[in-house]
């Protein structure tokens, strides 16, 4: 039986036992079906982090608005579906269609009478590959002036007697202060539970502006990244932390060709006029200046920021010759190809064992609120159930990788983090094979992980982390050597 069968068998059978308390009984019915739909995914931070510009750079479509209007202070829930529409859910169980609108390019939901307080949340369905197996929730920022606003997502993240609503958490952070270090620390405890967070990956939003849009910034958010990343690594509140560029990751994402031409042109002008005319945004769209369309100008700044301008600029003087081409390289240097990465290894291919954890600590959560004579049995085989489960520990220990290197040779680093699953959790993928090897070939692979990686973590000369990142390579050896054959 699978650790996800197993998990659906326990909860089955406490649901049973809570038969005569129908809340209880409801609330795990709610934990059962959730293990069969996407995995829940949530944009949190501070206001104006650039949740929404995220978010629709992720999907690769302009489907969230991004200005501040009312539909902004509510907490919405983006799924997959045939045809766009969006459903606002107020005073408890009521529902109005929302109209989606364009306002001067931009787009909004109109919520008409409603306003933010009324509405409990949003409901967007749009037909998206991303949301085919994810299910992505924008949340209001955290450190709104409207005291109701900001506590809208602690009550859906974080909220009291009862599991989170997110499986997994991409936190977005300008600076790293009190605030932000305690809200994960909430986070961590409802999403992870006792065992410590498991689906946090913080993101250096607005990656651009840390250099203030010169040629070096994403240097600069890099440098800024990788201190985040050692302090949240220290107190266990973040696996990873990314710089990422949001704007400009949106923009090279919907490129358009008039705006490569732009580019090509802006090329042409000697760098000392490009320079002066990029002191500022009004400067670059002012008319005379440039042999670019004014209106255009302005829509380019608006779209790419002065980082994204001078970056596409350099790359087409570098050679760049077509618009997907340059889309590509703008979005590779935007930090979306990274952040993807990061999301499709610790929470895509890990979809199963986040919503199983979800499930498990919801389950506790549950037998601990409305305890009755089995919640003790219940709570402890869900217990071992989160202590058994392999894949949680090879989820932090990637996390801590970003941060942590373990004291071992180049290779065999490298052979550590695609042995844990840091580039694919298919087993050739682990263990360096071709993907049409035989079970044989795997199976041998398998045994010699097992012993060179068992051998390195009883080194008696390794330093704590060192042995304990062996011991977990050692261990998703012995799973991938113990696993049946697959059949054809």
């Amino acid at each position: 039986m699978t650790a996800l069968a197993e998990a659906r068998a326990l909860i089955t059978t406490a649901r049973s036992a809570y038969s005569i308390d129908t809340y209880a009984a409801a609330s795990l019915t709610e934990v059962l079906d959730r293990l069969d739909q996407p995995l829940r995914v949530a944009l949190a931070g501070s206001l104006k982090a650039g949740k929404s510009t995220l978010l629709n750079s992720l999907v690769g479509q302009d489907i969230a608005p991004t200005d501040a209007t009312e539909c902004t202070k509510v907490v919405t829930w983006y799924r997959s579906g045939a045809t766009p529409s969006v459903t606002a859910w107020y005073d408890g169980d009521r529902a109005a269609h929302v109209p989606v609108q364009r306002r001067d390019g931009r787009l909004t939901f109109d919520l008409g009478d409603l306003t933010a307080s009324q509405v409990d949340r949003l409901e967007v369905e749009w037909p998206a590959r991303t949301l085919t197996h994810t299910t992505i929730i924008d949340t209001p920022g955290t450190s709104s002036l409207s005291r109701d606003v900001s506590a809208r997502t602690p009550s859906m993240l974080t909220p009291e007697n009862s599991s989170s609503g997110a499986d997994a958490v991409v936190y977005l952070l300008r600076t790293l202060n009190a605030t932000d270090v305690s809200f994960l620390g909430q986070i961590g405890a409802h999403v992870g539970g006792e065992s410590g967070p498991l689906g946090v990956v913080g993101v250096v939003s607005r990656a651009d502006e840390v250099g203030a849009g010169r040629m070096d910034a994403m240097m600069s958010a890099k440098d800024v990244a990788a201190r985040f990343a050692s302090e949240l690594e220290a107190t266990g509140l973040c696996q990873a932390v990314v710089p990422v560029a949001g704007l400009l990751a949106l923009a090279a994402e919907t490129l358009r060709q008039n705006e490569f031409d732009a580019f090509s042109t802006l090329a042409q002008v000697p760098d000392q006029d490009l320079q002066l005319a990029m002191l500022s945004a009004d400067r670059f769209s002012r008319p005379g200046l440039l042999p670019v369309d004014p209106a255009l100008r302005a829509s380019i700044v608006d779209r790419f920021g002065l980082f994204g301008i001078r970056m596409a600029v350099t790359l087409v003087k570098l050679g760049v010759r077509d618009s997907p081409t340059l889309a590509a390289e703008l979005v590779e240097r935007s930090g979306l190809n990274e952040l993807r990465s990061v999301i499709d290894v610790q929470f895509g291919q890990r979809a199963d064992q986040l919503k199983l954890h979800s499930a498990l600590v919801a389950l506790q959560r549950i037998l601990e609120a409305r305890p009755i004579g089995q919640s003790a049995a219940f709570r402890a085989q869900a217990g071992r159930m989160l202590a058994d489960v392999h894949g949680f520990q090879e989820l932090r220990l990637l996390g801590r990788l970003r941060s942590t290197a373990p004291k071992l040779p180049e290779g065999d680093l490298a052979e550590l983090q695609r042995l844990i699953g840091g580039y694919g959790i298919d087993a050739a993928a682990r263990l360096g094979l071709q993907p049409d090897a035989g079970p044989a070939e795997r199976r041998e692979s398998a045994l010699v992980s097992v012993q060179k990686w068992r051998r390195l973590s009883e080194h008696p000369l390794l330093d704590q982390f060192t042995s304990r990142a062996c011991a977990v390579a050692a261990r998703s050896a012995e799973g991938i050597a113990a696993a049946p054959p697959v059949r054809a």
